[in-house]
């Protein structure tokens, strides 16, 4: 975080820099959930259009379970 602390100094516009930091609060939150963030990632991105809005708990990292491979196969 210090290392990138001078590029992040000249980002451009505030959108840009609040997006980023959603994306890396994600990313932390996954790594302290102990899980692999990419793979959460990869796989919340891949089927949230077609995920109930009020089940949305089921996509965060704390509750999210890996897919197996034969599940991802078929999908």
């Amino acid at each position: 975080m210090a290392l990138s602390r001078k590029s992040w100094m000249f980002y451009g516009p505030d959108r840009g820099g609040q997006r980023d930091a959603a994306m890396y609060s994600l990313v932390l939150t996954g790594k302290m959930s102990g899980i692999d963030p990419q793979a959460w990632l990869a796989d919340i991105l891949g089927w949230i259009t077609s995920h109930p809005v009020h089940c949305l708990d089921d996509l965060l990292p704390w509750n999210w379970k890996p897919a197996t491979s034969a599940a991802a196969v078929a999908a």
